[in-house]
């Protein structure tokens, strides 16, 4: 008999119960170089393989298959067949080996890629990443893999999906960097800048040890939407974030701390010469749709800081004040921050002018009492899950060790006050 058809015959027979696949599993990981030294004819073997029932096998055989490089004809065979494997494979069978399955997804995504085609790989991977979740607060190898898919497809609202999940469990550190900042351009891509905001945030603001051009890359996005979403924007990180962070950060995004300063000022004019002087910059940088948008940001600023000196004003006024080109202009800047709830005000079409008006939110609604009881649950879930996880630390014997040595370091009624004399 052929060794991989003996092969093919351990993977028909051992793939039933639990115990019979802890079997098949230790004989998969013994033959596993043979199958990739066979791996180009492996192909044909997979038809006699049920992806459903021999999840597992078929495992490995597919990340034999895909292990060599492949060309843009196979890269199209390939894709349908990781494809239909991700839908029908059993979670429990894959989740027995994670590392091979997270290869033969990113090789798929890579071969989406390959094809040009990424919308092809979203609802395939979205489907990969939920069947290796334990649950959904595990953050997956494979999250940022499909938010990279889902921002290439400019499908944000896929990505959104997977956003709104609290994450509390991490497999390898560099995930949650990739994931936090590839979500954070979702969220710039579907104008939801508060949301960005959070996960670039969790990005600066993450434990390490050295700067990283994840990092690097982040808090120039994060500079930008902090002026968008909140009109300024402040160099001081909190106490929590790493010292690599607080010491580096700043040198190495100088032009946007500029950008921010400038912005600061409140003068349009400034601004613009500014943006126009560093282009090349933030173009190499892929930051320019959102420099151009903090730069429009800026009308609705001034316009907001109106608002807190004036009752009514024209708007001829207010065209003259934010810098805008005619009072039409300044009359679609008003409607459009009207519309999403960024001022109140209302406009008498007779005589051009404005009337701002004061926030009509009693906070007394049912749906207002809901949003704000939701609210509460949420946090006290939170401070449950925290309690919880820091019982589990303090009896953890690694981090008991580790707080032990670090104790012996720096504790300082050990050492004498009184200077010892020494023979020279």
């Amino acid at each position: 008999m052929n060794p991989v058809e003996s092969v093919v015959a351990q993977i028909q027979g051992l793939s039933g119960s639990a115990s019979d696949l802890s079997a098949l599993h230790n004989y998969l990981k013994q033959v596993d170089e043979a199958l990739h030294s066979e791996s180009t004819q492996l192909i044909p073997f997979l038809d006699q393989l049920d992806p459903s029932k021999h999840s597992l096998g078929y495992l490995y055989f597919l990340e034999a298959c895909t292990s060599g490089p492949v060309t843009k004809e196979q890269a199209g065979i390939f894709v349908l067949t990781i494809a239909r494997f991700i839908s029908s494979c059993a979670a429990e069978q894959i989740r027995l080996a994670p590392d091979k399955f997270t290869a033969v997804c990113k090789r798929f995504k890579d071969q989406v890629l390959l094809l040009d085609a990424p919308l092809r790989g979203v609802a395939p991977m979205l489907t990969a990443v939920r069947k290796l979740q334990f649950s959904t607060e595990h953050l997956t190898t494979l999250h940022p893999e499909f938010l990279i898919l889902c921002l290439l497809a400019k499908s944000y609202k896929i990505g959104l999906s997977i956003l709104e999940d609290a994450i509390f469990e991490v497999d390898q550190p560099r995930d949650i960097f990739l994931y936090c900042y590839y979500g954070g351009m979702i969220c710039i891509g579907h104008k939801d800048f508060q949301k960005a905001l959070e996960l670039l945030h969790n990005v600066v603001t993450s434990p390490m040890s050295t700067i990283n051009a994840i990092a690097v890359e982040a808090y120039k996005k994060y500079i930008l939407v902090s002026l968008i979403c909140n009109g300024q924007f402040s160099t001081n990180l909190p106490k929590y974030a790493s010292s690599a962070a607080q010491r580096n950060l700043k040198n190495l995004c100088l032009p946007y701390i500029d950008l921010a300063n400038c912005y600061n000022n409140g003068k349009i004019t400034e601004l613009e010469v500014y943006v126009q002087a560093n282009t090349e910059k933030f173009e190499s940088d892929s930051n320019l749709g959102l420099v151009k948008q903090v730069v429009s940001s800026m009308y609705k600023r001034n316009i907001q800081r109106l608002t807190q000196t004036y009752l009514t004003l024209s708007l001829q006024d207010i065209a003259n004040t934010v810098q805008l080109n005619s009072p039409k202009e300044a009359e679609m800047h008003v409607l459009q921050m009207i519309q999403d709830g960024e001022i109140y005000a209302t406009i008498n079409q007779k005589d051009g002018m404005v009337r701002f008006l004061e926030d009509p939110e009693q906070y007394k609604t049912c749906q207002m009492i809901k949003r704000i009881d939701l609210s509460i649950q949420r946090i006290m879930s939170l401070s449950q899950k925290l309690t919880a996880m820091d019982e589990l630390m303090s009896c953890d014997p690694l981090y008991l060790a580790k707080a032990g040595r670090e104790r012996q370091r720096f504790d300082f009624d050990d050492f004498d006050t009184v200077p010892q004399k020494f023979n020279i």
